[in-house]
């Protein structure tokens, strides 16, 4: 669907109108696309005390190929990159009125170990932010709270959150902001994440913690991957594959080199079968709300495993609660949620989702927030996030990851039925001031199911431009 307002502010004339009342004017979104470069530019470095990620950021950079730029604060970057080969210079506190100049800032905050050491990320935030391009790109990275050594440290590091929050809302202009906490052990299973954040798969990814952990962030070492088709070889499985943002995930995993098997209701075959049919990919028509057919399910996949499970099926029967009927409440949580734990315990008992697999389930906003006239819906999001954090631990035994993904308001069939004053609230109650395409849902995923993001388990990512409903 698309977002009349914003292709009007974004032309010519409406641009000059917006400017001369004072309208917001959301940018257009810079987002992947296969025939256009994913990494270029410069990238400012900053640090704070005693960094412990420079070396990573080094082979980041080199493996994408980008140019850098150090900020006093990182002293030792400019040597180490010298070191590691990279083109590098210094950044000038007097070039931030050059806007544009930037296409991203990584600050190293893994060494921040008390509050009155936090001072590096003003100044290099400061200084750089202005120079800092329309979709550019912010990632600081430091050390999970609860695995601090002591309080004052846990208390420096939990600091980071209210900062990059604060930085994702302040810059606008398309840009985004996330937080990586890198457990000790695990950099070098930081790059697949660190290429997600700073590229334009992740649009409207922004405001979002993330932690890598050290066990599993090291499996990918042993099987070598193409950046450029990671999935090649992987067989995944997509839920509610016939459209909309199943389609989306579908098609994504398919350029990744996946091969997909698209999973929908009977009624829905004729829709499948035409999307998955153009990514080469096999279907599947089962109502996952029937009680046999998680057992039909593991049946049809029992030959040839997968490797990825994408739980993308749901939907909504909005009443408010005094309204709402049982079945209504009933058949929400069903398939939204008990379908996919039915389908995940005959898939993981058999072995059919193999070792080192990926399991991603979509969740919602309105799972972390509540929404009126959704109870059920909710109930059944929110708990999807505590499967998801739940059998983290069980799984890692067998390098399983388990996380999710929370959209916000998306550009789909549904929201586009919503009434007009609900559909601009939703779309501007954001950093980003517009809806999501169900492609930003489905990158986020594709992330979530790389080979690289093994040490990436038990997390709830939010696909919503940063929405300030629970935020």
């Amino acid at each position: 669907m698309n977002d009349a307002y914003l292709k009007f502010v974004n032309s010519p004339f409406g641009g000059r109108l917006a400017r001369s009342l004072g309208l917001p004017k959301p940018e257009v979104l810079r987002r992947y696309r296969a025939d256009r470069p994913e990494f270029g530019g410069l990238i400012a470095i900053g640090a704070g005390r005693e960094p412990r990620l420079l070396d990573a950021f080094a082979s980041f950079i080199a493996s994408v190929g980008m140019t850098s730029v150090a900020h006093e604060s990182a002293g030792l970057w400019v040597p180490l990159a010298t070191r590691h080969g990279l083109m590098t210079g210094r950044f000038e506190p007097a070039e931030a009125g050059s806007p544009g100049k930037l296409a991203a800032l990584l600050f190293d905050a893994s060494g921040i170990d008390d509050s009155s050491l936090l001072e590096p990320l003003h100044g290099f935030f400061h200084d750089t932010l202005r120079s800092l391009g329309k979709c550019g790109r912010i990632v600081v990275l430091g050390r999970p709270p609860e695995a601090c050594a002591n309080p004052r440290q846990w208390t420096a590091q939990r600091a980071l959150e209210g900062l990059v929050r604060s930085l994702g809302k302040e810059a606008r202009r398309g840009i985004t902001a996330n937080l990586v906490y890198v457990e000790a052990g695990s950099e070098r299973g930081i790059e697949a994440t660190l290429r997600f954040f700073l590229s334009p798969r992740s649009a409207y990814v922004s405001g979002q913690v993330v932690r890598i952990a050290a066990q599993g962030a090291l499996a990918h070492d042993a099987a070598a991957f193409d950046w450029r088709q990671p999935l090649a070889g992987r067989r995944a499985l997509v839920t509610g594959a016939a459209r909309g943002i199943g389609a989306a995930i579908a098609s994504v995993l398919a350029a990744e080199g996946a091969h997909v098997i698209g999973l929908d209701i009977p009624s829905a075959r004729d829709a499948l079968d035409a999307t998955i049919r153009q990514l080469n990919g096999s279907t599947l028509a089962f109502d996952i709300a029937a009680p046999e057919a998680a057992a039909q399910i593991a049946a049809a996949l029992d030959e040839l495993g997968v490797d990825i499970v994408v739980h993308n099926a749901g939907i909504t029967k909005d009443k408010t609660i005094a309204k709402m009927t049982d079945a209504a409440w009933q058949s929400v949580i069903d398939i939204n949620l008990s379908a996919q734990e039915r389908i995940d315990d005959a898939l993981l008992a058999a072995g059919i989702l193999r070792d080192g697999g990926r399991i991603v389930a979509v969740s919602s906003i309105s799972g972390i927030a509540g929404n009126p006239g959704q109870t059920n819906y909710a109930t059944s999001k929110a708990g999807v996030i505590g499967r998801v954090q739940s059998m983290a631990p069980q799984l890692r035994a067998r390098g399983i990851t388990i996380n999710a993904v929370a959209p916000g308001f998306i550009e789909t069939q549904m929201t586009a039925k919503m009434p007009f004053a609900l559909r601009e609230a939703g779309r501007r109650m954001n950093s980003m001031s517009q809806g999501g395409q169900p492609v930003d849902v489905a990158q986020t995923i594709a992330w979530l199911a790389h080979p690289g993001s093994a040490g990436v388990t038990g997390q709830v990512v939010r696909v919503c431009g940063q929405s300030l409903i629970g935020a």
